[in-house]
């Protein structure tokens, strides 16, 4: 029970010691018609009031107080004037008679539905039951889960003990229920199996857990055997066979992640039945990360080191003919301009004398044949794509894949749809192809044409290669057959045309959209949710007026001279805007607010917030689930956010403190520094930013901005992808995150290399860290597609991305027949509602299915398009997301405001993105993590330490205006809302690294004097 920290012990039941604020009053302290109704049925001032006070305080609270006068004055005066009592300390004789509390909460239990505790115990237990079973949560968010159950139903809530002790016992019988049923289901044979793998083989240094947990780097032929090697002896233990249909899959998989992390000793430690089910879990568990990470390696080896290094080898070769090439092309210049010439000889011109001029104007005959072979041989295949040659390279390197070819359909089990089920059976035929024997017929170096599908080689390039003219009959070339095979399951594989059965990031998307009984039970909830109707007729009316008084607006609203102008093809263009004024009242209080800031080291910066936010440190609990602190565990929290956030590693941050040991460092790095950890942290610093006045100028919070900040990778990683624009010759990776227009981070995710935004950012706004989901959302345009517009509007979002060619932007109408004057031409496209209603069944399902998280936006997208291009229902949802990127560009040429806003938070992103770079500086700024959870473990905890510097910044600059309004200095509040968080001269990230806390007065720095710069 010890995990409610003595604040939220002290604090249960009863009111906060922050008085509730006005717009709180307003929410929960407010009596309707029939509230006061009932209220002014009792006799007395006093007993007015204290029975209105028993009646919010069981609403707010949730429970009747032992003392009902126990209470802010503020909710007294509040409950005195709705009741127009003039005098509030009248209720001071409600409790002279004693049985009338009891009376009055006996009539509010009757009249609004309240219930004893012991009423509902039973119906409680068995929910509590079902809630511990099926999600697996820590006892923490299991206890205010049950707080929202019992309150939602209106049963009074009991003491805290009683509660606490209730949600251990039955957290505890769960965890217990959950061992035992996956250790039976284990048979005697697999135990042994099982508990082997933690032991460590005489004359090694690693268990076979430890070995399998780490993923094989290389990518290389001989990489990728190792990766097919490694799921090859995982599976061989058997344990996906394991039937257990009783258990949530959620709590397999949460059973895993700590098996995954967990040392090898410390699992062999646990009681058996624990052991064995943590051991089946990661075992599970472990075949599909293996699975995964042997695709992700194959996909980075067909990229990178086959079709890259071919392709440059292919350009290479291409620069070093080209000298060639153009004395070629020179000397055919020079025959064809004779025939031009000849032309005009005459009707009848002798063709020796046109011979003899066109061997005056090149040399010789023989030179021009010469041109003539040399000009053939740069002219691709028919059909052929003229990027192409790479494959006459990659051809040359079978030795490299030799090795996996035949394990990868082998050790892997793949499905495929119906189109690439020809693919995916050449790839199974491969392994006992390159079996067999050369013979007379077949000769070494090829395949038994009769054996292979020679109808899905593609036309152009591969089937130059794999017919080559000098093969012997009926053969193909062996080298060039493999490799049209491998790139084509490539392909589908990357389009998930293939998908591994066993996985989790290489898995069928299609199975994961809703459908049959499941699509039936939440269709009514979720389409009531996103406000989407069955039938789109009424919708499709309103857009169409919608999108009609639009364009009629803006057309009206262009005037000669002005900042919108339509050229001859009715091409917008909008004049850049003006930057804002900047009045010397914002020069000077910029100046003196940034010269007040106090300086201050990182590290001291997160214990004093540390300090001043309790849930912060709280945040972060053990990965085992033990309740336990460490002694000075918020120490050791600080100094390893300090080394990921700097980049500096642990060497600068060891001390001789207990706390600050390389084994205390390593161990709670380990075991609490993880994402969910940062999740809670990072709410904590979400909700703090919306209380404080200045973040309330900056917004409301309901505003986002999405972007990427690169990262170079220098060590060998799977994860790490090649960019010349951003990472020159290396690799590196993309952090994806998203602020509110409060200027806080809400959330953020590593990405391979520089994908398009469009694939990942969807499913980035539906996982924030804390404060309310946003509904404007506002990205570059490399997040924009007339898909991802649909999707995001779909999903009831406000979506505005900076679109990169205003005037190239094709922008549609919905009535053909409307004249639009100045802007007619420019509605040149039109949205087909009908392929929208054709579709729209079909539609409400995808997009249900995001927004139950039943399938990811990423895997979405890869349902609705293929090879780039969109299907039928993926063109139908980019039609109803043209009407909104329409209305979009109709806007922003339009509303100045509208365009401020969105420059506003892409500079935010910007700014952000710079004391980010400023605060990652060690190791020239570079990840040196390999693989992609330690990324995410680093630039989570950066994503962290950027949040604590905003917030900081935030809380004393507010500080510092009202110590400046105190000696009489004027503050705008539209000056004070164009500061910025996310000043850094005052923070020192150099030098050596203190935790120790000063002694802060009050609980706060000293502003410095802005008059003694």
């Amino acid at each position: 029970m010890s995990f409610l920290s003595q604040a939220e012990w002290d604090g249960f039941g009863r009111y906060a010691e922050t008085p509730p604020d006005r717009g709180t009053l307003e929410r929960f302290f407010f009596l309707d018609d029939a509230d006061r109704e009932l209220v002014e049925g009792h006799r007395g001032t006093h007993s007015r009031l204290g029975f209105g006070l028993q009646l919010v305080t069981v609403r707010h609270v949730g429970r009747f107080l032992p003392d009902p006068l126990d209470v802010p004055a503020s909710v007294v005066d509040y409950l005195a004037v709705q009741l127009r009592i003039d005098d509030p300390s009248s209720v001071k004789r409600y409790l002279e008679r004693r049985n009338t509390r009891y009376e009055h909460q006996a009539e509010i239990a009757a009249v609004y539905g309240y219930r004893d505790f012991a009423a509902a115990e039973g119906e409680f237990l068995r929910w509590l039951d079902d809630q511990a079973w099926t999600t697996g949560e820590g006892p923490k968010a299991l206890f205010y889960a049950a707080v929202a159950w019992l309150r939602q139903r209106r049963v009074l809530l009991p003491g805290v003990s009683t509660l606490a002790e209730a949600v251990a016992s039955v957290r505890n019988a769960a965890q217990q229920r959950l061992y035992a049923v996956l250790a039976q289901a284990v048979s005697a044979q697999q135990a042994v199996e099982l508990e082997a793998i933690l032991r460590v083989p005489e004359g090694r240094r690693r268990s076979q857990l430890d070995l399998w947990r780490h993923a094989e780097r290389s990518t290389t032929g001989k990489g990728m055997s190792a990766a097919l090697h490694r799921v090859t002896q995982i599976a061989g233990l058997g344990m996906r066979a394991v039937e257990v249909p009783a258990v949530p899959a959620r709590r397999v998989i949460g059973l895993a992640r700590y098996g995954m992390a967990a040392k090898a000793p410390k699992l062999a430690g646990h009681p058996y039945e624990r052991k064995l089910a943590t051991l089946l879990a990661t075992v599970r568990w472990l075949e599909v990360q293996a699975t995964d990470d042997a695709l992700e390696l194959f996909d980075v080896f067909m990229t990178n080191e086959l079709i890259g290094r071919a392709g440059k080898n292919a350009d290479r070769q291409k620069l070093r003919r080209l000298p060639g090439q153009s004395r070629h092309v020179a000397v055919l210049a020079s025959a064809v301009q004779v025939l031009f010439e000849a032309d005009g000889w005459g009707e009848a011109v002798p063709l020796d004398l046109v011979w003899e001029a066109i061997d005056t104007a090149v040399g010789s005959r023989a030179r021009l044949a010469a041109a003539v072979a040399g000009v053939q041989e740069m002219i691709p295949p028919p059909a052929a794509d003229v990027h192409g040659q790479w494959r006459a390279q990659v051809v040359e390197r079978f030795a490299t894949v030799r090795p996996f070819v035949r394990l990868l359909c082998e050790v892997i089990e793949f499905g495929a749809t119906v189109d690439a089920a020809s693919v995916l059976a050449a790839m199974r035929d491969l392994a006992h192809l390159l079996e067999a024997r050369p013979s007379e017929r077949v000769p070494k170096g090829y395949l038994d044409a009769r054996k292979v599908n020679v109808d899905i080689v593609p036309k152009g390039w591969w089937q130059q290669l794999v017919f080559p003219s000098d093969r012997p009959a009926g053969t193909v070339d062996r080298n060039a057959y493999v490799f049209c095979v491998l790139e084509l399951f490539h392909t589908a594989l990357k389009h998930r045309d293939i998908y591994a059965v066993v996985s989790d990031r290489w898995a069928d998307p299609r199975a994961k959209l809703l459908a049959g009984q499941r699509w039936q039970q939440v269709r009514g909830p979720a389409l009531s949710a996103l406000q989407l109707p069955d039938r789109p007729d009424e919708l499709f009316d309103e857009l169409t007026a919608t999108v009609d008084a639009a364009w009629r607006a803006a057309a009206g609203g262009i005037v000669p001279d002005g900042p919108v102008t339509v050229d001859a093809d009715g091409r917008l263009h909008l004049a850049k805007d003006d930057a804002l004024d900047e009045p010397q009242s914002l020069v000077d209080l910029r100046a003196r607010t940034s010269a007040m800031l106090p300086e201050v080291d990182l590290p001291e910066m997160i214990l004093e917030l540390m300090a001043l936010y309790p849930a912060f440190p709280a945040a972060f609990t053990s990965i085992s689930g033990s309740t336990s602190r460490l002694g000075d565990l918020h120490v050791s929290v600080a100094a390893l956010l300090t080394a990921h956030a700097l980049n500096v590693g642990l060497g600068p941050v060891i001390a001789g403190a207990d706390a600050l040991t390389r084994d205390r460092l390593a161990h709670v790095d380990q075991y609490y520094l993880r994402p969910n950890c940062y999740r809670g942290a990072n709410a904590v610093f979400v909700d703090a930013q919306a209380e404080l006045g200045l973040a309330q100028l900056f917004g409301g919070g309901l505003v986002a901005a999405v972007d990427g900040m690169r990262f170079v990778v220098p060590v060998r990683s799977v994860d790490a992808r090649p960019n010349p624009k951003y990472f020159a010759r290396k690799r590196g990776v993309t952090w994806l995150n998203m602020i509110s227009d409060q200027a806080i981070g809400l959330t953020g995710r590593v990405l391979s290399g520089t994908p398009r935004d469009t694939l990942h950012f969807v499913d980035l706004v539906y996982d924030p860290h804390g404060g309310p989901r946003p509904e404007v959302l506002i990205t570059d345009a490399g997040s924009y597609s007339d898909l991802i517009f649909g999707i995001v509007t779909l999903l009831g979002f406000d979506y505005r991305p900076v679109l990169a060619d205003l005037p190239d932007t094709k922008l549609w109408r919905i009535d053909a027949s409307a004249d639009y004057g100045y802007l007619d031409r420019t509605a040149r496209g039109r949205s087909d509602l009908g392929k929208i209603a054709r579709h729209w069944p079909d539609i409400l399902r995808v997009i249900a299915s995001i927004h139950t998280r039943e399938i990811s936006a990423h895997d979405a997208i890869r349902v609705l398009q293929r090879d780039g291009r969109l299907n039928a229902l993926g063109e139908a949802i980019a039609h109803y997301g043209r009407i909104f990127k329409t209305l979009h560009v109709l806007t922003l040429v339009e509303d100045p405001a509208y365009r401020r806003e969105m420059k506003r938070m892409r500079n935010l992103q910007e700014q952000r993105h710079g004391l980010g770079r400023k605060v990652f500086h060690g190791r020239k700024g570079e990840v040196y993590r390999a693989y992609h959870d330690g990324m995410e473990d680093q630039l989570g905890a950066l994503g962290l330490v950027l949040n604590c510097v905003t917030l900081w910044n935030t809380l004393y600059l507010d500080h510092a205006m009202d110590t400046l309004r105190t000696q009489g200095y004027p503050v705008r509040d539209a000056d004070a809302a164009r500061l910025s968080v996310y000043q850094h001269a005052h923070l020192n990230v150099h030098g050596h690294y203190s935790f120790v806390l000063p002694d802060l007065a009050g609980g706060r720095r000293p502003l410095r004097n802005p008059d003694q710069r």
